[in-house]
């Protein structure tokens, strides 16, 4: 039984992951803004704490997840909303390496959150770890906290990032908001359908997260998404044919652009190609590797 600490632990990846970690019989510590929503729900095996300040100096994590973040997706880009973005990951992930560095037995690896914004906007052209980036403010984002998630390896501790891509899965993510319009046969593509869209399946994040712990000779940057990305329209009507639904209705460019402003030019008309080649090359399996069988998976089983 090993005991894990994790931030985020309340929201879509996080809570399936203690839900996860629970049944393997692990102890987990979840950090949280309000504890006594979610106190007693795995009994004695999860703790639920609002502030680092509750964890004693002598408690010992075998591995520490940091996923903490405002919704990047949820509100429209304001200056402020912007600086809220940054703050909620940057300045958490300064207060966790402040646990870290007085725990007296330090964990033996971090796994911190990114994602596949860290790339900026590109065309169809495959990207891996090693590709560039183009400047903008996903970019800005996703490099100011892998850079402060990177202070921990001065204590010891092996880092790997996980730069992540649209998550799939019931009950959260993008398809919550997705789907009220395509189970009535509203939906269809995004502006021209041809942006690129790097997703990945709930599963196979839990399965990643868990190979990387595991796996003391990883560390770095991996991509974490599906080995083939699709179509902006390829995967509206992937949602259709799973919901046996028309996807008939695009919402063109110049609406996404007046609804949501720089946030859905940026989310929803533009995309990347990534692709997780370094995870490959360490010999993890997807389960899901095509979006159609996450489909499936997802919306008919």
């Amino acid at each position: 039984m090993a005991g894990f600490l994790i931030t985020g632990g309340t929201g879509f990846i996080g809570s399936q992951l203690v839900r996860g970690l629970v049944s393997a019989g692990h102890t987990v510590v979840v950090l949280t803004r309000d504890p006594a929503r979610h106190k007693g729900r795995y009994g004695d095996q999860v703790r639920y704490i609002a502030d680092f300040d509750a964890i004693a100096k002598n408690t010992h994590f075998t591995a520490v997840i940091n996923l903490a973040g405002e919704g990047i997706g949820d509100k429209r880009w304001s200056r402020v909303r912007k600086q809220a973005l940054l703050d909620s990951r940057v300045k958490l992930t300064g207060k966790l390496i402040q646990l870290l560095e007085r725990l007296e037995t330090r964990p033996a690896v971090m796994i911190s959150g990114s994602a596949v914004g860290w790339y900026g906007t590109h065309d169809d052209a495959a990207l891996t770890e090693t590709s560039a980036f183009n400047p903008e403010f996903t970019h800005d984002l996703c490099q100011a906290w892998e850079d402060e998630a990177a202070r921990v390896k001065a204590l010891g501790i092996r880092l790997c990032i996980v730069r992540l891509g649209i998550v799939l899965g019931r009950n959260g993510g993008v398809l919550k908001r997705l789907l009220p319009p395509f189970r009535f046969g509203l939906g269809g593509r995004i502006g021209s359908g041809r942006q690129v869209m790097s997703w990945v399946h709930l599963d196979d994040v839990l399965k990643a997260i868990n190979f990387l712990v595991n796996r003391t000779d990883l560390d770095g940057v991996f991509n974490l998404t599906a080995p083939r990305a699709v179509s902006n329209a390829d995967f509206t009507r992937g949602i259709g044919l799973a919901l046996s639904r028309p996807t008939l209705m695009p919402l063109p460019g110049f609406m996404v652009r007046l609804l949501f402003g720089e946030m859905g030019d940026r989310l929803l008309l533009q995309g990347q190609n990534v692709k997780p080649a370094r995870l490959q090359a360490a010999d993890f399996i997807f389960d899901y590797p095509v979006v159609e069988e996450a489909f499936a998976d997802i919306l008919i089983h």
